[in-house]
């Protein structure tokens, strides 16, 4: 009985919680024809929108990927003094709100702050351009291929890198032959997690892109921005994409979570 009640309880929660929000963005999305739908998705603000993006996002995860990789084989593998300075900071991203974040990042970065002056007399805008909107993805992003990754670089150990080492193996090789194969699913799942979130921000994004329409709009300000002006069909459309995109990362993610456990 107390396992029916939990079971039910559960199923309650999902259902108010998720189930019934996404169903009726779904629902709203459709409700006025297919051809409203792909009319509002295909409108120049709505594709600019879903460009920046994938602009945005595909960097972030390559960088948070690399970052991701090498930081959790230094915290895992080397001892050094800070170590648990670094360990801590990795999470800092997840503890402080966004739009912190954001506002840090326009502090620093700012036109009229020294770093931002530099950049900007060698002609880089880093605020209110795609740099900026590139580091608060990033920020956000950081600690999830880490934390998929370092738990799995810890369990496999070095006893085979010795080996390949021991077979005459450079560095590199045993990196590429050895240790990626062994942490392959593990950092896929992290890069599919950081994908999600960075397809996803809103917070940071939206202090240091300025929010522009046709220029620094990512697909979660547009849809805000197309609600608040009425623009409903829009809306729905951009938000039933973002919603796709995260349900097939979710369905990635079960598609590598065995390959990864079976490790």
């Amino acid at each position: 009985m107390a396992k029916i009640s939990l079971r039910v309880t559960a199923l309650t929660y999902l259902l108010f919680l998720l189930v019934l929000p996404v169903g009726v963005i779904c629902w709203r999305t459709f409700d006025q024809g297919l051809a409203a739908f792909w009319q509002a998705l295909t409108s120049p603000e709505a594709l600019h929108a879903l460009q920046i993006t994938v602009v945005v996002a595909v960097p972030a995860v390559l960088l948070n990927t690399v970052f991701g990789l090498g930081t959790a084989i230094l915290l895992v593998r080397h001892k050094f003094w800070g170590k648990s300075a670094l360990n801590a900071l990795i999470d800092l991203p997840l503890a402080v709100s966004p739009v912190v974040a954001g506002l840090a990042l326009v502090l620093v970065y700012g036109r009229f702050t020294p770093v931002g002056t530099w950049f900007y007399d060698h002609g880089v805008q880093v605020i209110y351009a795609l740099p900026g909107m590139i580091l608060a993805t990033v920020f956000v992003s950081l600690p999830l291929v880490v934390r998929a990754v370092a738990p799995v670089v810890e369990e496999i150990g070095i006893e085979q890198e010795q080996a390949a080492w021991t077979l005459g193996a450079t560095s590199v090789q045993t990196f590429r032959r050895v240790t990626i194969p062994a942490i392959r699913w593990a950092l896929a799942y992290g890069m599919v997690l950081a994908l999600a979130r960075s397809l996803g921000e809103f917070g940071s994004v939206a202090v240091v892109s300025g929010n522009i329409s046709g220029q620094t709009q990512t697909a979660s300000l547009f849809v805000q921005d197309a609600f608040d002006n009425y623009n409903q069909q829009a809306a729905y459309a951009v938000a039933f994409v973002l919603a796709v995109m995260a349900v097939t990362s979710l369905l990635l993610i079960q598609l590598l979570r065995p390959k990864e456990s079976r490790r």
